[in-house]
């Protein structure tokens, strides 16, 4: 699999929050997949699936077009497509997102690779890895370090110690989404 077509983030339902939440978690999950290096990524524009498939965006779990596959291929030269599929989505505390991902050849249809999790920030052990990943990445977030560090340096040392408690992954939506992505995208197979 050397090129793969990811498809934007879509959810079943009409769900306000649910799709607000594809509209947040579609460019992190897109970051965290260039991140593996797995294979090439590509993003499919709704509008260019649209003229190729007729809907702006796919589950995964619908049933497909029988020239599905054959379009893509021939608009994205694409070896693979990754359906990606928002479950749940709570973005106030305790915060929740779950993903259902599969990865299809695209020339035999067949799922090379599928994820579905859910990561509850209310389970102990989810948000335990979520502060985690924080602590290992706040060298390399900068830009969030740099206004926290300002914002804490301009109040008292009392709730600078507050701040500490409450001012982290597990009270931002994108950030949070940025751990689960890369949970899940860690089992994808190996080159």
């Amino acid at each position: 699999m050397k090129r793969v077509l990811v498809l934007p983030v879509a959810c079943e339902g009409s769900s306000a929050e649910l799709s607000g939440g594809c509209g947040i978690l579609d460019p992190v999950l897109q970051q965290e997949l260039v991140k593996t290096e797995r294979f090439e990524v590509v993003a499919a524009s709704p509008e260019t699936l649209r003229s190729c498939t007729g809907r702006l965006g796919w589950t995964g779990s619908e049933i497909l077009p029988q020239d599905f596959f054959e379009n893509l291929r021939n608009v994205y030269g694409c070896d693979g497509v990754l359906f990606c599929e928002l479950t749940a989505f709570q973005s106030s505390a305790p915060l929740a997102i779950g993903w259902r991902l599969k990865l299809v050849d695209a020339a035999t249809g067949k799922i090379l690779w599928a994820a579905d999790e859910l990561f509850d920030a209310n389970n102990p052990v989810v948000a335990k890895g979520a502060i985690q990943f924080e602590k290992k990445a706040q060298p390399h977030n900068t830009f969030t370090y740099k206004v926290y560090s300002f914002f804490a340096w301009c109040v008292d040392t009392d709730t600078r110690s507050a701040l500490d408690d409450q001012w982290n992954i597990l009270h931002s939506p994108s950030y949070f989404g940025e751990y689960t992505a890369k949970e899940v995208l860690q089992t994808l197979p190996q080159r």
